[in-house]
């Protein structure tokens, strides 16, 4: 499934340097290898990058389905200091309804070592949102 429009159009996602690495049906994965830009004071993972990293996977995954879905509750766990070369946003649906949405990110290193969990809910308008009608 072709999403990567989708990221296109959000130029804070490229300027952290997110990619989209795959995305299906209520599904995504993205990517962003970790600068000394995205480090904080004690030169590991700022948790703002990383939550980046998450909202954008979650956000592929929930607009995956054509509707509009915006974010209505986020909330984030950090498990492990943010080390390594490049920092990975798995997003799956936990489950779809007719105006609600829930998704689960999982954020690991470059060793699959897990960095954060991260839950969302989505609120699914009645509005089309695909790359023609955006």
């Amino acid at each position: 499934m072709d999403m990567q429009w989708f990221l296109d159009r959000d130029p804070f996602a490229g300027l952290l340097g997110i990619r989209l690495l795959e995305a299906g049906p209520g599904y995504a994965k993205t990517a962003m290898d970790l600068t000394d830009t995205h480090k904080n004071g004690a030169g590991v993972a700022h948790g703002g990058a990383v939550f980046s990293l998450a909202d954008l996977a979650f956000a592929v995954a929930s607009n995956s389905h054509g509707k509009l879905s915006l974010a209505v509750a986020a909330a984030i766990s950090y498990v492990k200091a943010g080390t390594g070369r490049t920092l990975f946003a798995e997003a799956r649906e936990v489950s779809l309804g007719g105006n609600m949405a829930t998704y689960a990110i999982t954020v690991t290193n470059d060793a699959g070592e897990a960095i954060a969990a991260f839950q969302g809910t989505v609120y699914r308008k009645d509005v089309p949102y695909t790359r023609e009608t955006a």
